[in-house]
């Protein structure tokens, strides 16, 4: 089986392009014209064993949130469609990660109901050219749009970018669960993940 998707979604401030194996060694091609989300992305891929090729074009002469949530948007919907009706997935995944001082807990569950609880404390206004405020953002953009319940939860730590790292790594991990096929039935009593 092979489960993959790929979209090219434009708008008036951005392009987005990306494509998606979720049977994947972890390969990534990430272009984003924002270093530290490359890398984020980047880890994502190689957590969760996909393969990820993303080229994102946008207006970051504004700033970087419209290119940043549209990715997420793009993500979101990618991982849907791969998914397809979900029958044989293990539908939850947890994953807990340490980053030096920093220790993030992700548990997610691909419920077909969206929701974000992220709880992580950040204290600089940037990492790079990655605006520490579209963390949140990210996350909210691509659990409403592959459909997911993800929380994310930064325990302690105190440098921020080892805190952000942390956040990727334990969600690529907990996806890499969560979409694994463990049987042939759908993850659901009431039949349906919608």
């Amino acid at each position: 089986m092979t489960r993959n998707a790929a979209m090219t979604r434009e708008t008036k401030e951005t392009k987005i392009d990306i494509r998606l194996q979720l049977e994947g060694s972890g390969q990534s091609e990430i272009h984003t014209g924002i270093g530290f989300f490359d890398h984020m992305l980047t880890l994502l891929a190689f957590h969760a064993k996909i393969d990820l090729f993303v080229t994102a074009q946008g207006d970051l002469e504004v700033c970087d949130h419209h290119l940043i949530e549209d990715t997420g948007i793009v993500l979101g919907e990618l991982f849907q469609q791969a998914l397809g009706d979900k029958r044989g997935i293990a539908r939850y995944g947890s994953a807990r990660v340490p980053m030096d001082e920093t220790l993030c807990s992700v548990d997610l569950d691909f419920s077909g109901r969206s929701y974000l609880v992220c709880n992580c404390s950040l204290k600089r206004e940037m990492i790079g050219s990655f605006s520490c405020e579209m963390l949140p953002e990210f996350l909210r953009a691509f659990a409403d749009h592959a459909r997911l319940t993800l929380h994310v939860n930064v325990l302690y730590g105190e440098n921020d970018h080892h805190k952000v790292e942390a956040v990727f790594k334990a969600l690529g991990r907990a996806l890499r669960e969560a979409i694994r096929i463990v049987d042939d039935t759908l993850p659901s009593t009431k039949g349906v993940l919608e």
